[in-house]
């Protein structure tokens, strides 16, 4: 029996869903008072903005393969 992954398609790029968990994280973490949960909410945030800027790193022209 062979096993199907399930496939899903994106309507927005994954940039897009990246910064938008992030806004969506930092938003959640606002409402919250400081404390253990808020922080980690906050780096959660940080986490998928960093992950943008790799992605786009990555991406980039400029960036060559190495020799």
């Amino acid at each position: 029996m062979m096993i199907q992954r399930r496939r899903v398609k994106h309507i927005t790029s994954f940039e897009a869903r990246l910064l938008q968990h992030a806004q969506q994280t930092r938003q959640a973490a606002h409402r919250l008072p400081p404390g253990k949960k808020r922080e980690m909410l906050l780096r959660q945030a940080r986490a998928s903005e960093m992950a943008v800027q790799i992605d786009r790193w990555i991406s980039s022209p400029g960036l060559r393969p190495p020799k």
